[in-house]
């Protein structure tokens, strides 16, 4: 789609429902930004923040706007009219109504202060350290076993396995547990889209059943018989105002670091090694020099942003960017688009792994719900790039796979949510020494 088309070309097109948008949102969004960076769409009557400006502006702002449908957006919709210049009292009569209402990013302070606050007792600095020897023995573990051969599906033999053995290993789940994380959580078929689906099927899988049960279990455990482990830390944060929370409350909270954290990383590292492997020049660019790897997996986070970006309501009748937003209005604050705004990134659509400001990106949110996991995310995908690279030669796209560089074939997750590769099939020259 070009960005000079006729307006009535872009209302034509459902984001929330189009396999076009899921193949590359990027041509609807630019065209929603060149048009108004705060604009309603027709089919769902969401008002499009896709400047970044703008996006940082609602993102900052959680006294107007209230995080009660984020994960939800217009589906299935708040259960009662909201009407009125201000329906602050209406979102929390109805607020535990709506899906996902007891995870963190739904959450509205003072509630989401305490539960954040509690999240960040269990993954400080001096825990992300110690963690990152970890990170680097679970690459190598996995690289093991994905380098016998010359060539490998990056996802589902590296990527899934990796992101989630090292969450559990952040959250201290027992060494004999993991194989059945790994079996539930990433070797069966995932049903249905989850949420953010593009499909009707909105609300279909999640992975939090099982992490509530597991998690549940080990809290009572460590509150019954502390150890001098993670889990026993775990069960004995506090909120911080220095009470013991339920064990509900920190079950959730872990599952949904576990959950969340997991996926978006798994979407950030396939991007990244996608472009590694399209691109021999920035490949041998981060051979040569690895410290231009934390400002490559940066400028990938800002090219394509795992979250395309999440939703807000506003409780009062307010403005953004100069545009009239109404009281009840659903906004989606597009990260992916603000992350392409041709005001604050030059050349936006270029992708540049010495971008200057690659880090401005939004892909982490802004504000009381910037992604508490965001150091652990970064450590992740620069060690696991590190190890690709130190234990390779050459990383290529599969031609039998993808296609040939001219015409390549990738499918992408169906959801207006998540941005990230279903499948990556990589071609490799195994180095002949282990880098150590």
């Amino acid at each position: 789609m070009a960005h000079d088309e006729p307006s009535q070309d872009i209302d034509a097109i459902d984001f929330f429902r189009h396999d076009t948008t899921v193949e590359d949102p990027h041509p609807y969004l630019d065209a929603m930004r060149a048009r108004c960076p705060v604009a309603r769409e027709p089919h769902h009557n969401v008002m499009m923040v896709t400047g970044y400006d703008e996006a940082v502006q609602v993102a900052q702002d959680a006294e107007t706007f209230s995080s009660c449908l984020s994960v939800t957006g217009p589906f299935p919709g708040f259960p009662v009219p909201l009407e009125g210049d201000d329906v602050s009292e209406l979102i929390e009569r109805h607020r535990d109504e709506l899906p996902m209402s007891d995870q963190l990013p739904t959450l509205d302070p003072p509630v989401h202060t305490a539960h954040r606050g509690l999240l960040m007792r269990l993954i400080t600095p001096k825990r992300l350290k110690e963690n990152e020897a970890a990170v680097r023995e679970i690459a190598d573990r996995m690289l093991d076993t994905f380098l016998v051969r010359t060539e490998g599906e990056f996802i589902s033999e590296f990527a899934g396995s990796f992101t989630l053995l090292v969450i559990a290993d952040l959250l201290g789940v027992p060494e004999e547990d993991r194989e059945e994380f790994l079996d539930r959580l990433q070797r069966r078929p995932q049903a249905g889209g989850g949420i953010g689906s593009t499909g009707e099927d909105t609300l279909a899988h999640s992975p939090l059943e099982f992490l509530y049960a597991r998690f549940t279990d080990y809290i009572e455990d460590r509150r019954r018989e502390p150890r001098d482990d993670v889990l026993t830390g775990l069960a004995n944060a506090t909120f911080p105002d220095g009470s013991l929370p339920g064990v509900v409350d920190a079950v959730r909270v872990a599952a949904n670091l576990f959950s969340a954290g997991q996926e978006t990383t798994v979407r950030l590292l396939s991007s990244a090694l996608k472009v590694i492997a399209e691109h021999p020049d920035i490949q041998q660019l981060l051979r040569a020099e690895p410290d231009r790897i934390p400002n490559f997996v940066e400028e990938t986070l800002r090219m394509e942003s795992p979250i395309k970006g999440d939703f807000r309501l506003a409780r009062v009748s307010t403005t953004v960017g100069g545009v009239d937003v109404p009281a009840g209005t659903t906004l989606m604050v597009v990260n992916g688009a603000a992350n392409r705004d041709p005001r604050h990134f030059e050349d936006p659509g270029t992708f540049d792994p010495a971008r200057a400001n690659a880090r401005h990106h939004i892909s982490f949110g802004r504000g009381v719900h910037t992604c508490p996991g965001a150091p652990l995310a970064r450590a992740e995908a620069r060690v696991g790039i590190e190890r690709l690279l130190a234990r390779t030669t050459d990383i290529r796209i599969s031609e039998r796979v993808h296609g040939p560089a001219d015409a390549r074939r990738y499918r992408y997750l169906p959801t207006y949510i998540l941005r990230g590769l279903t499948h990556l099939q990589l071609e490799f020259t195994p180095a002949e020494e282990v880098t150590p």
